[in-house]
């Protein structure tokens, strides 16, 4: 039986005397960090998704300006001191762009030229295991490859959608399962979790967020909090399974990383630090919202500066999802990143795409990226 409860107590975290956070990949590496979602359009019509969060109709930009802009973003992150990169593509659903494939074997031809370069997908994985295996080589030369498979009961089947990624497991693919716990539909939903975390795959948790997308809306008693706050701790499931199979990974190593953190038994992407100096560590930052953990005004913040995020079908460029500040620019027209950290101008951080960016209190010391990086 898979442990349900984290053993690291995320509860003791001293959220209020924190002083800086961010994704340790941020922090310890020379990282710039993309966050681009391709479109709307999606296959599936799920009763409870937003109305602006899906289309049936086909909104994606030619693959030639994605291309181009991808090449510009390096360029920019590259003046900075920046030369590792993740970017992170979603919807709508983003396997049914047609130059998806090409776009992510673009980006692949210039490993050799970066410190380290990842790739994340947000997917319903309706596409066929044909499918996945030509995706699986597209990416096959990069240092990390991982999905975010979303679970909507309405069109899929939970024992098809876990085989396909034990299958993408098999070819060194991280995934983890979003699932966002209603409160009316809790225990019904905790059930599939722990299906899919019995068959040693990790399940990120989501309270749910009101229409607006400002708070997580009411109806969790305290054993639903408890099980968002501490629950399905998640792990090196891609490393266990190579490792029974007596296989080793076959991504490169990267060329340059500092003080990375590693630990034996969980996984923790967030460190954070108190203002006593003292470390604290997160598995994922979707827990923050759980924790009411997401008010950053005022704090100094290198979204912007280091990170970026692309939104269909709009097309302009921002430094956060959630951010209220003037667009960096639009993907027809161009855009320039900051030459400095920014502070933030927003009340919440709602998307842990936004609040997984390094930033710290205003007077804070504390360095949002490896000395050896210029800004």
């Amino acid at each position: 039986m898979r442990q349900i409860l984290s053993d690291y107590s995320f509860s003791q975290i001293p959220f209020d005397d924190i002083e800086r956070l961010g994704q340790a990949s941020l922090l310890h590496r020379d990282l710039f960090c993309v966050s681009w979602l391709l479109g709307r359009f999606c296959n599936y019509k799920c009763s409870y998704c937003w109305p602006y969060a899906r289309s049936s109709i086909r909104d994606h930009r030619p693959l030639s300006l994605l291309i181009k802009t991808m090449d510009e973003i390096k360029r920019q992150a590259r003046e900075r001191g920046f030369n590792s990169f993740h970017f992170s593509f979603s919807g709508g659903e983003p396997t049914l762009h047609k130059g998806y494939l090409e776009l992510l074997e673009h980006y692949s031809g210039d490993v050799n030229n970066s410190n380290y370069q990842s790739v994340h997908m947000t997917s319903n994985l309706s596409p066929g295991f044909k499918w996945f295996e030509k995706y699986s080589q597209a990416v096959q030369s990069l240092h990390r490859v991982s999905v975010t498979a979303s679970f909507h009961k309405e069109f899929a089947k939970r024992e098809v959608f876990a085989d396909k990624i034990k299958f993408l497991q098999e070819r060194d693919i991280q995934v983890t399962i979003n699932m966002v716990m209603a409160p009316k539909q809790f225990e019904e939903l905790w059930e599939d979790a722990c299906y899919f975390h019995q068959r040693e795959i990790n399940v990120t948790l989501k309270p749910q967020s009101d229409p607006k997308a400002q708070k997580v809306v009411e109806g969790y008693s305290p054993s639903m909090f408890k099980k968002l706050r501490e629950g399905l701790p998640q792990r090196d499931y891609v490393g266990e399974l190579l490792r029974k199979k007596s296989k080793k990974s076959y991504r490169p190593k990267a060329k340059w990383m500092s003080g990375f953190p590693s630990h034996k038994s969980q996984v923790f992407q967030v460190e954070l630090t108190d203002s006593k100096g003292n470390t604290w560590y997160m598995d994922q930052a979707e827990r923050f919202n759980a924790f009411n953990f997401n008010r950053f005004r005022g704090w100094e913040c290198s979204s912007g500066y280091r990170s970026l995020i692309i939104r269909e079908p709009d097309g302009f460029i921002k430094r956060s999802y959630s951010c209220s500040d003037k667009p960096l620019g639009h993907i027809e027209t161009g855009f320039k990143l900051f030459d400095r950290p920014e502070v933030c101008m927003t009340n919440s951080c709602v998307s842990s795409a936004d609040s997984k960016i390094p930033k710290r209190k205003k007077g804070s010391l504390l360095p949002l990226w490896p000395n050896t990086i210029k800004g």
